[in-house]
């Protein structure tokens, strides 16, 4: 068989990704996963005996809108880079801007804070449970974005791995949140960011494998 032949017989009955289903599906994925993140959380820590008091509130809305906005962000991406050719810069983009202002502010709330506090603000009795509990809460959600990209048709994997382990973490970083509220901006750049970061990177090693097709 010629390589025209073959070429054409490989065009022949091409169905388009619908975006409608990819959606659906991305959407569903993504509430699973969030409930899979909640329920290891309750099965961990239990229910939270408060919801959004205390001194530390500021710092604990800020994690659930920074968490909140890249899974936002994150799924616009996956959205668009689950179909071939797909880049969604724009949301990649948004993210880079949010860890940027989250950086920005923490670094502002060390400069006005004195330099005697600066360990204790960024080296909370919590950091060692964020780094922990953010990649494990992100194990379920990260598993159902995947699902829902394997019926799509990525062609970046590295990235579109990254992204699905971004969101995945962002939203085991949310469900934390409610649980532990964290003591200041510094803790969540570093213990909040840094857990989603990683969760990115394992997924950027681990798309390429999951989502080949």
């Amino acid at each position: 068989m010629k390589t025209e032949e073959l070429i054409r017989m490989l065009g022949t009955n091409v169905e388009p990704v619908k975006g409608g289903q990819l959606r659906i599906a991305l959407m569903v994925a993504l509430a699973v996963g969030v409930v899979a993140a909640i329920c290891v959380m309750l099965a961990v820590f239990g229910v939270p005996s408060r919801f959004f008091v205390g001194e530390d509130l500021g710092a604990q809305l800020v994690a659930l809108a920074f968490a909140v906005g890249l899974i936002g962000a994150g799924g616009a991406f996956l959205l668009k880079a689950a179909r071939p050719g797909g880049s969604g810069q724009r949301p990649l983009k948004i993210i880079g801007l949010l860890f940027a202002v989250l950086v920005a502010a923490g670094f502002l709330a060390l400069v006005f804070a004195h330099p005697a506090a600066w360990i204790g603000m960024a080296f909370g009795p919590q950091w060692a449970a964020c780094l922990v509990c953010i990649p494990l809460f992100a194990v379920g959600p990260f598993a159902s974005l995947i699902w829902a990209l394997r019926r799509g048709a990525p062609t970046n994997l590295t990235r579109v791995g990254a992204v699905a382990g971004l969101v995945a973490g962002a939203v085991g970083a949310a469900v934390l949140a409610i649980h532990y509220p964290g003591g200041s901006i510094p803790f969540v750049v570093l213990w909040f960011g840094g857990p989603i970061l990683l969760c990115a990177v394992a997924g950027a090693v681990l798309g390429p494998r999951l989502l080949r097709w």
